[in-house]
């Protein structure tokens, strides 16, 4: 292990990922434990790298199952990786597998490790629902009682209203909004239209129909034998929509103001299933195996505003903190991979990047920091159409930037992404 090299440079030598499913598809008898395994297992099987080599796992997750919280750990164990590996989980919402992602790159940048894991998964399609708090204190005065008596005295103070589960909801504790809610009031205040957040998700939708047909989405997929029979195979996401058009999208009802919203099913991201992994090296040690990296990390910025303001803004501060620690400028980035939660969040942000007056206001700049043109950024689609698992999209927009820019020869990718909470993630990625 290294000691003494401080600020080294980061490789990220592989990177995949299992089909991204909607949830309650072909992927819901399936847990994140389970499912995490395909793609941890498949990186480490594709760099043939001996699982003795790595030194820590760091995985990402929204959403853990009771029985293993501490997803990371039972992950690495299920995908053949010795037990004297430590691992540990991370949480920041949707930008979870950034955050596993950036823990794992720190480790090798200071020189506390050379080998590193990470990613995110998430199977929406299993969520733990809570029972209610009077129920629980029943169930567990039930099972401290001493006598039969006394469990059934317990037990017979629930009600038929105790019986109704808590269910889980997409919510801010602080405001008690979602996050759709959240990009609706996000597209009425920076007046963006139905057409164009529409227009966004048809976008994605054809590009990422392109990606997988030409065979690019492909390349990153481990195709994944689904239990308890193991006869279906999934190879791709089953989100896109070659069939969808303009006028389809355009018929689809509001979903979060019935009345006056715009912010449809068809121009958000789906509740997804689905995992990612990435191997990260020190470069000199990259090297030293013989490794050809998809390429290297060179800066990464966190932001984090009031979740009462515009909640998936976030992209538009660090952004600007990432380009200035990588010492370059949004003239420089050559392809953009933007997590797409809902067409108004990425066109929001996009509209506040381009801003001189953003700018001044809110970032304390002279001018604004810029956009790409289109045909720059999620060139195969995004997370509306592929499909958004919260704990691994990370792990995809780092895997299908780093990709891309090889096939076309590029230099410098950036990767934003929002998330639950207010919060922000940029990453400026080289060749």
């Amino acid at each position: 292990m290294a000691s003494d090299l401080a600020g080294r440079r980061v490789a990220v030598v592989d990177g995949c990922r299992t089909p991204f499913t909607r949830a309650g598809t072909v992927f819901r008898e399936m847990s994140p434990v389970e499912l995490g395994k395909v793609a941890v297992r498949e990186v480490v099987d594709r760099a043939n790298l001996d699982p003795a080599e790595i030194d820590e796992v760091v995985y990402g997750i929204v959403v853990p199952p009771i029985k293993a919280p501490n997803v990371s750990r039972e992950v690495m164990l299920a995908a053949g990786i010795p037990a004297s590996v430590p691992a540990y989980s991370v949480s920041r919402a949707c930008a979870s597998a950034n955050t596993a992602i950036t823990a794992a790159a720190m480790q090798i940048r200071i020189g506390y490790a050379d080998v590193m894991i990470a990613g995110g998964v998430e199977v929406l399609s299993d969520v733990p629902m809570l029972a209610s708090r009077h129920m629980r204190d029943a169930l567990i005065g039930a099972s401290k009682a001493k006598t039969i008596g006394g469990r059934i005295r317990s037990l017979a103070s629930i009600r038929p209203r105790d019986l109704v589960p808590v269910a889980p909801a997409i919510a801010e504790p602080s405001t008690g909004e979602t996050m759709g809610e959240s990009a609706e009031r996000m597209a009425k205040e920076n007046g963006i239209t139905r057409e164009a957040q529409d227009r966004w998700a048809l976008r994605s939708h054809e590009l990422a129909y392109q990606g997988t047909t030409d065979g690019r989405l492909r390349e990153e997929i481990v195709p994944t034998i689904v239990p308890p029979d193991y006869t279906t195979v999934v190879a791709e996401d089953n989100g896109i929509r070659s069939d969808t058009s303009i006028e389809k999208l355009a018929a689809l009802p509001p979903v979060f103001d019935r009345k006056y919203g715009t912010v449809t099913a068809g121009n958000a991201s789906p509740l997804t299933d689905g995992a990612s992994a990435v191997l990260l090296m020190g470069e000199d040690h990259a090297k030293a195996m013989g490794y050809e990296p998809l390429g290297y990390i060179r800066s990464w910025a966190y932001s984090a505003l009031d979740p009462a303001g515009q909640l998936l803004q976030g992209p538009a501060w660090a952004a600007p903190m990432a380009l200035d620690r990588a010492g370059v400028s949004m003239d420089d980035i050559e392809l953009w991979e933007m997590h797409e939660a809902f067409s108004a969040q990425v066109l929001s942000n996009l509209q506040a990047l381009d801003s001189d007056e953003f700018a001044r206001r809110e970032l304390g700049r002279d001018r604004k920091v810029g956009i790409l043109s289109e045909d720059r950024i999620n060139v195969m689609g995004g997370s509306i159409a592929i499909g958004h698992p919260f704990g691994a999209t990370g792990g995809r927009v780092t895997i299908t930037l780093l990709r891309e820019m090889r096939r076309r020869g590029l230099g410098l990718g950036l990767v934003t992404v929002c998330a639950a909470g207010a919060l922000g993630f940029a990453m400026v990625l080289e060749r």
